[in-house]
């Protein structure tokens, strides 16, 4: 048993898809999340930015000793996971990247398109890794960077949002013709339905719900599950636009949430 609490971070409100995940599948769990949306979106921003900031908060998040930290950012996990489980080697640290690969290889998926940011899909990380497991698997990408800003501002149940949806995937689906989806941002989950309206032949596969299963996984073999933990969960944030509050009340309606201000130190 440890009832230390679980780090969970992001670059914004998308990790809170993941949370939000966590305390379905393992009640018990308490977290520490941070979104740094006073620097979002890191999808558009260099490797070496995107590492440089995620090391500031994996920092600040070890400080609070949590058990175990989540990358809810498929950005992050692209780019800075090797080096922040090189810096905390003790601590397990998991990526939403690989559960998802696991999840859909197993599913016997032979064509998948991915959405991501910039960033992520750049790197191939999506591609590389399916085909490490399976390498007759047919994998197509598409970045889609302006859904995280409308997802941070607050428009997510709007129709510029189902325009913008239409705007990236109407040609990559007709072109690619897949049917499995991987939705390769913790944000993208809050446009879903967006999707499933207009593309209802696709399956999707969320990085936030895989990551939360490999997180349970791994603290039943190490036997680190909670267990009548008193602690309670803490949310922080860069930066607090009333977009955001707005975001994480929709959330979190049915909870006692609050959300706290912390810049770090750069």
């Amino acid at each position: 048993m440890d009832n230390r609490p679980i780090g969970v971070f992001d670059s914004g409100l998308g990790g809170l898809t993941s949370v939000h995940e966590l305390h379905k599948q393992l009640p018990e769990e308490k977290v520490i999340y941070y979104g740094d949306t006073a620097r979002t979106p890191y999808g558009s921003k260099s490797p070496e930015t995107i590492v440089k900031f995620a090391t500031q908060v994996v920092d600040y998040l070890i400080r609070c000793n949590t058990k175990m930290i989540i990358i809810a950012c498929n950005t992050v996990t692209a780019l800075a996971l090797d080096s922040l489980r090189e810096r905390y080697p003790a601590v397990p640290i998991i990526g939403v990247i690989e559960p998802t690969v696991k999840r859909v290889v197993s599913d016997g998926c032979t064509k998948v398109g991915v959405i991501a940011t910039k960033a992520t899909t750049s790197s191939d990380v999506y591609g590389r890794e399916l085909r490490s497991l399976n390498p007759e698997i047919d994998v197509h990408s598409a970045a889609c960077p302006a859904i995280v800003p409308l997802v941070e501002e607050g428009l997510t149940d709007t129709e510029i949002m189902e325009l913008t949806v239409r705007h990236y995937m109407d040609d990559f689906v007709r072109e690619y013709g897949f049917e499995d989806l991987i939705l390769g941002c913790t944000h993208y989950p809050l446009v879903s339905k967006h999707i499933k309206k207009l593309y209802p032949q696709l399956r999707l596969y969320s990085s936030s719900a895989e990551v939360v299963s490999e997180a349970s996984q791994i603290l039943k073999e190490r036997d680190m599950l909670a267990s009548g933990s008193e602690f309670t969960d803490r949310y922080y944030a860069s930066d607090m636009s009333d977009n955001f509050i707005a975001m994480t009340d929709m959330l979190f309606k049915d909870t006692d949430f609050k959300i706290h201000l912390l810049k770090l130190e750069e």
